[in-house]
Order: C-alpha cells, then sequence, then structure tokens
C-alpha cells in the first residue's frame, strides 16, 4: 500500500514562514487563540494533576503504540476479521482518491445525496467533502465547531476545536448570515450567548439528523480482538449519527487500532484529560459490528493508508502514528499560540502536524510540508504534554536534516550552507581565527551598539526580534598572550 499515490489535503496557503508572517499580523485572531489555549491549557493541568499514576498511564500508552506498531499487520488482520464476523464489512484504501471513492460509491448504493458527518480528521485528510460535493452529494458537518467552519466557508485552525480562531461574535454573525442558506435558518434575535448560539445550531442540525440514510464517522480507536470500534465527543452529535441513519461509514487510519478491548482503559483516562480536561468524555460510543433492529443497518469501515505505512518505515519518524489526536501539544506551543492552526496549510497544525504532514506526503516532495517542521521553537513543551510520549522535538530536527539532505544541490548554496562553508574556513586556521576575532570584536560592537537595525536582509529581520550582545573589547585569545599565559 505505501507504493501508490498520497494525498494530504493542503488548504490553499502559502508556507508556513508567508502564511505565519501574515498571521502575526492579526491582533483579534492572536488574542481569540491565546484566550482559548491558555484556558484549555490550564484546566488540562488541573485534571491531570488528579491522578497520582499519570506518568505510568502515559508510559502504558506509550508502549501499547509501540507494540501496535511493531505489528501493525497482524493486528489490522485481526480487526478486519473481527469486525466481518460481527457482521460489518471492511474496506482498505490505499490512498485518498480510493477512500473517497469507496465512500462515494457506497453512498450511491444507498440511493442517498447527501450524509452527516461526525468530525473527523481522516475524513479531512482525504478531502471528501470536496469529493462529496463534485458527485452531487452534501457533506453536514454536526460537530458545532466544525459547522461553524463550513458555513463560514472558513479553515479549520486546530485538532480539537476547529473554529477555536472565532470569537463568540463572530460565530452568532455566522450563523445569522449562513444558516439560512443551508437549512433551518437562526432565530430572530440571535444573541452571542453560547447557550442560545447551542441551541440555534441544534435546531438547525435536527432536520438533517432525522433527514439521513448515511453517515460518515472517523475513530479514535478500534479493537483488534473483538472489532469494537469507539468514537468519543461531547456534544452528543456524534451519539445521533452513530444510531439513526441505516447506513454507517467509518474512515479510520490504520494506526488508531489497538491489540485488544482491555486496551481502551488505558486510552480513555488519557485521552479526555489530555483533550477537553474532563475526567471522561460525555459521550463514548462504541459499535461492534450490526445488531439487528439496533442502529445501522449496515456497517463498513474503511481502512485509510495514505502514507502511513511509509511512515511506519522511519524508525525515528514512526511515532508520529502513536498521535491519539488530543490536541495537546497545540494548546502548549508558543508558535502556534501566535500564528494559529490556518497558517500549517495542512488539516493537521501545531506540532504534530509539523511532524505527520511532512512524513505522509514525503519529506522534499512539496515546499508547504518540507517548511512545517522548521515551525517550532524545540522548546520541548509538547513532549512534556503529550499523553503518550512522542518525542516531537527530537522528531522535527530528524525531518530538518531529512529535508536539508533532500534539497542538497538545489540551484544555489543556501545561506546556512554558505554560512558552514565559512565557518569551516575560519576555523581551520588559527591566524585566521584571530583576524576574525579582531575584526568581529570590532564589527560586532558597532552592530550592538546601535542595535543592529540598519543591517540589510536576512539579518535586520534577525536583529528586529533580537537584542545583539555587544562583543567583549579582548578576545580570550588577546587576554591570554598579553598577560603571558601563553
Amino acid at each position: 500500500m505505501s507504493d501508490q499515490k498520497v494525498n494530504v489535503v493542503w488548504l490553499g496557503s502559502p508556507t508556513f514562514p508567508n502564511a505565519a508572517h501574515t498571521a502575526l499580523k492579526d491582533e483579534q485572531l492572536r488574542r481569540n487563540l491565546k484566550h482559548a489555549t491558555t484556558t484549555i491549557r490550564d484546566k488540562r493541568l488541573r485534571a491531570v494533576a488528579e491522578l497520582e499514576d499519570w506518568e505510568t498511564l502515559r508510559l502504558a500508552g506509550s508502549r501499547i503504540k509501540d507494540r501496535v506498531m511493531r505489528h501493525l499487520d497482524e493486528y489490522l488482520l485481526r480487526l478486519e476479521a473481527s469486525v466481518t464476523a460481527a457482521g460489518g464489512v471492511v474496506h482498505w484504501a490505499a490512498d485518498a482518491a480510493e477512500a473517497n471513492r469507496i465512500v462515494i460509491d457506497l453512498v450511491r448504493a444507498r440511493g442517498a445525496d447527501e450524509v452527516v458527518k461526525i468530525k473527523s480528521m481522516a475524513t479531512q485528510e482525504i478531502g471528501l467533502n470536496e469529493a462529496l460535493a463534485e458527485e452531487g452529494v452534501t457533506a453536514t458537518e454536526t460537530d458545532l465547531a466544525e459547522l461553524i467552519v463550513q458555513l463560514d466557508d472558513d479553515r479549520p485552525s486546530h485538532i480539537l476545536v476547529p473554529a477555536i480562531h472565532r470569537n463568540r461574535t463572530e460565530i452568532r454573525d455566522i450563523f445569522r448570515r449562513e444558516m439560512g442558506k443551508n437549512g433551518v435558518p437562526a432565530p430572530d434575535g440571535l444573541t452571542d450567548e453560547p447557550r442560545v448560539l447551542a441551541e440555534a445550531a441544534r435546531r438547525h442540525l435536527r432536520e438533517k439528523f432525522l433527514r439521513a440514510k448515511v453517515a460518515v464517522s472517523g475513530a479514535n480507536f478500534a479493537c483488534a480482538d473483538t472489532g469494537t470500534v469507539g468514537v468519543v465527543e461531547s456534544e452528543g452529535n456524534g451519539r445521533m449519527c452513530l444510531t439513526l441513519p441505516e447506513t454507517l461509514i467509518t474512515v479510520m487510519g490504520i494506526e488508531k487500532v489497538l491489540p485488544t478491548f482491555a486496551d481502551l482503559e488505558v486510552f480513555l483516562q488519557l485521552l479526555p484529560r489530555s483533550s477537553t480536561a474532563e475526567r471522561m468524555n460525555p459521550y463514548t460510543s462504541l459499535w461492534t459490528g450490526v445488531t439487528p433492529g439496533d442502529g445501522p443497518r449496515e456497517f463498513h469501515l474503511i481502512l485509510l493508508d495514505n502514507g502511513r505505512t511509509a511512515t511506519l518505515a522511519d524508525r525515528q519518524g514512526r511515532s508520529a502514528l502513536h498521535c491519539i489526536r488530543c490536541s495537546a501539544c497545540l494548546n502548549v506551543c508558543p508558535v502556534y499560540e501566535r500564528t494559529g492552526g490556518r497558517s500549517y496549510g495542512s488539516v493537521y497544525p501545531g506540532p504534530i502536524g509539523a511532524v505527520l504532514t511532512p512524513q505522509l506526503v514525503g519529506v522534499g516532495s512539496s515546499k508547504h510540508a518540507d517548511s512545517l517542521p522548521f515551525a517550532s521553537t524545540l522548546c520541548g513543551a509538547c513532549y512534556d504534554a503529550c499523553p503518550v510520549r512522542i518525542d516531537i522535538p527530537e522528531m522535527l530536527v530528524h525531518l530538518r536534516q531529512k529535508v536539508v539532505d533532500a534539497h542538497r544541490g538545489d540551484g544555489f548554496p543556501k545561506p546556512e550552507a554558505l554560512a558552514m562553508k565559512g565557518a569551516r574556513l575560519v576555523f581551520g586556521s588559527p591566524r585566521r581565527l584571530a583576524f576574525a576575532e579582531r575584526l568581529g570584536a570590532v564589527g560586532g560592537r558597532i552592530i550592538g551598539i546601535r542595535g543592529g537595525r540598519w543591517l540589510p536582509g536576512p539579518a535586520k529581520k534577525w536583529t528586529d526580534a533580537r537584542d545583539v550582545p555587544v562583543p567583549a573589547r579582548e578576545s580570550f585569545r588577546t587576554w591570554w598572550r598579553r598577560t603571558g599565559r601563553g
């Protein structure tokens, strides 16, 4: 499957450095992000502090994921057998195009022209909504934040809270303007109170739930031994999608499989505390195949590769597949907090997106993907927050090296390469080093005293955001000789 064409939907933005430069100028965006991430971060810390064995749980989650990666083929075949035995149908999709075609064929076979959807990163990754629209099928997002983004024809900016970049007033205006074009309109006199906004969304979605014949979901986990698939959510929209329609289609990345049902004990403690800072999710839905007279009559599970087996082949990068999509790394990342998720250009923003997306599409294949491993300060906060102990900083360094190696020999030498060659020339001779020290002391003092604000090009960009220290008047080498110690 790894030899197939890979597709990860890009969201139409420029590369990260250019997109971030624009985002930093949006003061409202930065205020929204800072308020939201700070609130979630503080709540998460309190929820985690309640468990004395939190670090033990993290270690257990990491080890389970390690075992899955080592034996992924075995667990997937076991999952297929279990789901089939329970009355479900399993499909294998090597890439986005194949997955989309399977969904479209299933929807058409039911004679449907609309579907309701549970929030799903996998379906965003493959661009399912757009693929369905091209075939005349309307997909309605039922998660509140996803609905906001869809109504405004916007792009998600967070794994857990896609509309985190919008405040309540902006959401109210979107509902007033767009709901009537897509179904039940917003009520007259709609305010920006959270309760009122949620009720408007509930009324808007109710008729869609009752009318839909087909639902599409993602999956948080799937248990190989029982064939049980699970989705966790906070609003109840997922429960409606999983029980009312006649046909349920689940698109799941192959890395989401767990060895046994008992493993859920670990992840159902790790995930809610790391994502919504709750002790448990308000809605944890588990289903195994189909049950006559209860829920959907048909269940289809699509196992999606789309670059995952290629990622698995990289021993240093494969732990990105451990991700359980909790978004804890986004909420602690200083880069994400200031630029927002849309700057990353991919459906996977933040630190995890910076390591997962380049591997899914292939390092060196896209300027968008190649810019992402550099979208980090390497502060390590993401590793401390990750519930399954993904060492994102180490992986970022690994991917940066791969990006540099992939572009060696491309046109003119990069500034970094020229700087390293210059350094090698200087450090290769004591005389050249001594001369450079004297020259640097004089030039450095001039730059430091004047703050570096007048420097041209890249040097000015560096000094605009950083103080330039004033070098000492005398180098260690000169002092050593002057005092006779040499």
